[in-house]
């Protein structure tokens, strides 16, 4: 990783739009902080489309896609999102069809349950109600799940056929082929009917942990806030660039960046 002050104006002068994740890359402490917020809001008056993709979940979600300056919020590991309709609604669309949305559901409740029986701690996410696609259980939001928990935890989700990442706070677990780059490549076709592997150097990807790895190997412009550091030693992939400013002030220094170009 290099320091952002190494990107050079080459790599930035193509970006056209950023997708981000939000905890502990947009939010600080749970909440964005101001600087953040008037990051999303310069980068989307200077006309780049601004894009979080998260792993938290779609009811979770809404009230920042109506509030935030941003094109849409996919959410659920890139399942489901929040788009600005015409009628300056937002409106909800998803990847899978309702019914096997419902099958999935199912199923899904069935290992998380095992999960919270089996393994020492460990305990559902409290933004759980809120999610449609997916589960998720808390490692550090409001408790804390030592390392073999949370390997214990990954290990049932993916015997049970799920994928699993593990994010700044959560152990996330799906059925289905989606993931933040096949949201990603999925909400560019929905808002802007384009084909995002065409035009990868027009966009920049900010993260900060080991369920952003996918996103930093694919994205040439791919930058970690600097407290991706507590998850240097479980990365295979690291983000091209790291800031100096941790999590919100982080994120906040790739925007001055790119409006500096």
């Amino acid at each position: 990783m290099r320091d952002l002050i190494n990107w050079s104006v080459n790599d930035q002068r193509p970006i056209r739009g950023i997708f981000t994740d939000i905890d502990d890359t947009l939010t600080t402490e749970g909440a964005i902080t101001q600087d953040a917020l008037d990051a999303l809001g310069a980068l989307k008056a200077a006309g780049l489309h601004v894009i979080p993709i998260t792993g938290r979940p779609i009811g979770w979600s809404e009230p920042f896609a109506k509030a935030w300056p941003v094109d849409a919020i996919v959410a659920e590991n890139g399942s489901v999102a929040f788009r600005h309709g015409s009628d300056a609604r937002v409106e909800k669309i998803y990847q899978q069809d309702q019914a096997t949305r419902e099958r999935n559901f199912a199923r899904m409740q069935e290992v998380a349950q095992r999960i919270v029986r089996e393994v020492p701690g460990a305990m559902l996410a409290t933004d759980s109600p809120g999610r449609e696609t997916d589960i998720a259980i808390d490692h550090s939001e409001f408790t804390h799940l030592p390392q073999e928990g949370i390997d214990q935890a990954v290990a049932i989700m993916r015997a049970a056929g799920m994928n699993a990442t593990v994010s700044s706070i959560h152990i996330n677990g799906w059925f289905g082929d989606h993931n933040k780059l096949e949201g990603a490549r999925w909400i560019v076709r929905e808002l802007f009917g384009r084909d995002l592997e065409r035009e990868l150097d027009h966009w920049a990807y900010v993260g900060d942990s080991t369920n952003d790895q996918l996103m930093f190997a694919h994205f040439r412009n791919s930058i970690g806030v600097a407290n991706i550091a507590r998850f240097v030693p479980q990365l295979k992939d690291f983000p091209k660039y790291v800031t100096q400013g941790e999590r919100g002030a982080g994120f906040a220094e790739v925007a001055r960046a790119l409006l500096a170009r």
